[in-house]
């Protein structure tokens, strides 16, 4: 594990001026760990009383903030037995005699006047109250703050820890996002500070802590491709290592191949983790910056549009800084697969038949299977798919994954304002020699649109900066047609070919 505290340096800071702010993270990100550490380091040095506790509990209150306070106080009081501090650090072990929605103001300032120490509160998965119980809690917290000047006993400094910004809490306190109101709970906030990812450098680290403990190394490739492949994000750093050494087996150095191999074990298995980053897809703000991502179409941005991307950065679904893209290569691929699986079930075609006699993969039968596919089920799972602008290339992706999944893989390349999908095959098989050989096959996925011109010259010169970048000589254009005007269903389909403005000659499929 990487020293906890030095990922927020700021927060330390801020406690030490008296300041109330926010921590926030994706889930499975060391949140809950670093605050778990600074709220040790804190009491240990002997001035301050730092308790974090967690609220999640609270949710099956609801909108009931009686029952939210009550449960909230319990939580606190376990937390600082467990924390085996001395009675007089101790909160209250009884609910105060108060109104609801004031219990939990009493009980801090309760808690403030008998202890010997400033009082630091950090409050775990705040993210847990609901509704009126957010607002309950949060409007006592700030009334408490602005009472402090007056003498009023109340924690020095408090800590909100959970997956979302002050923007969105604003939000779900029935306020707005993007204007200044004097009575909000969150005007006492002094910073919003984001919990971020391990850089290469600390992945490094990480893993030559166990090359410390263990003797097994890292190759200097491994460690590339885990942060090629996570970008970073903590879980799934930790969740690849897991996989090769205990799930895998690997006792010897571990290698970039073990790497992917671990990558698609994860992605198969769709650990906790994914699964619970994957059932957001279909939140209606989420799908709605998610969507022109997969299609790679420009987002219609409104003034609602910043707090739809604020949730999904926060939930660490896409990068948080422009280009619009999926946060690393593993969720992208997550993203699609979840995507496409309703299509893929309407696969019927064997995967073991595409493979040829000299153990290649044949792409070309593929892409005439694919047609006949189309004709027969494209309108329907059109018009089934949930991302309707991005229906095309979820379905040709469902079925490219179920076909050469099984012996190959797929590397996806997409974002927001692209206008195409990318896709690379790569397929290993022996050689004459009995050599290892991976072919290696490119496609451009392009839509023309109502109203909009033939794509094919832009695809062709895509398609070709593609070739360029992955060093072949050929490749396939498939452009959908998604116009009024489109030929009927049973006549798509239709096979050309075509040069890129380099000279390379490549398949064109208009589907």
């Amino acid at each position: 594990m990487l020293p906890p505290t030095p990922r927020l340096p700021e927060a330390r800071a801020l406690i030490e001026m008296d300041r109330y702010f926010v921590v926030h993270a994706p889930r499975q990100t060391g949140k809950t760990t670093a605050l778990e550490a600074l709220a040790s380091e804190l009491t240990a040095e002997g001035d301050i009383a730092a308790l974090m506790f967690s609220c999640e509990r609270a949710k099956s209150a609801g909108d009931d903030y009686a029952a939210a306070e009550e449960i909230l106080l319990k939580s606190l009081r376990q937390a600082a037995e467990w924390s085996g501090w001395p009675e007089e650090l101790l909160p209250p072990d009884s609910c105060p005699q108060a109104p609801a929605g004031t219990r939990f103001d009493s009980a801090l300032t309760e808690w403030c006047r008998r202890s010997p120490r400033r009082v630091v509160l950090l409050m775990d998965e705040i993210d847990g109250l609901q509704g009126n119980s957010m607002v309950s809690i949060l409007s006592q917290l700030r009334d408490g703050h602005n009472s402090r000047p007056k003498g009023r006993p109340f924690p020095a400094s408090v800590v909100l820890c959970g997956l979302r910004d002050v923007r969105d809490y604003k939000v779900a306190c029935g306020g707005d996002a993007d204007r200044s109101n004097p009575i909000s709970p969150f005007n006492i906030v002094t910073k919003s500070l984001r919990l971020g990812d391990f850089t290469a450098g600390q992945i490094g680290e990480l893993y030559g802590q166990h090359t410390e403990a263990t003797g097994q190394e890292f190759t200097e490739d491994a460690v590339g491709r885990v942060f090629e492949l996570t970008q970073g994000q903590p879980w799934l750093v930790n969740a690849l290592a897991h996989e090769i050494i205990i799930e895998m087996g690997v006792t010897g150095a571990v290698t970039a191949g073990q790497v992917d191999e671990a990558k698609e074990r994860l992605i198969r298995a769709r650990a906790t983790h994914l699964d619970a980053l994957v059932a957001r897809l279909h939140e209606p703000r989420v799908k709605r910056v998610m969507e022109p991502v997969v299609a790679g179409s420009f987002p219609e941005v409104d003034p609602t549009f910043s707090d739809a991307l604020s949730y999904v950065r926060d939930l660490g679904l896409v990068k948080q800084k422009p280009p619009l893209e999926v946060a690393n290569p593993i969720y992208r691929e997550v993203v699609l697969r979840v995507l496409g699986d309703p299509a893929e079930q309407y696969v019927m075609a064997d995967p073991r038949s595409f493979v040829m006699r000299d153990g290649r993969f044949d792409l070309e039968r593929l892409l005439r299977e694919f047609v006949v596919f189309w004709r027969e089920h494209g309108e329907v799972l059109i018009q089934q798919e949930n991302y309707h602008e991005a229906a095309c290339q979820i379905i040709l992706m469902a079925y490219l994954h179920r076909l050469v999944n099984g012996g190959g893989q797929l590397d996806r390349e997409y974002a927001a304002g692209t206008k195409r999908l990318d896709v690379l095959v790569r397929w290993p098989y022996a050689g004459p020699d009995g050599e290892r050989l991976v072919q290696r096959e490119a496609l451009e996925l392009k839509v023309w649109r109502a109203g909009k011109e033939d794509p094919l010259a832009e695809g062709l010169a895509q398609l070709d900066g593609y070739l360029d970048r992955l060093s072949l000589t050929t490749g396939v254009l498939v452009i959908f047609d998604r116009r009024p005007e489109a030929p009927p269903w049973n006549r798509r389909g239709a096979f050309d070919l075509a040069t890129t403005p380099s000279g390379r000659q490549v398949t064109v499929l208009r589907a």
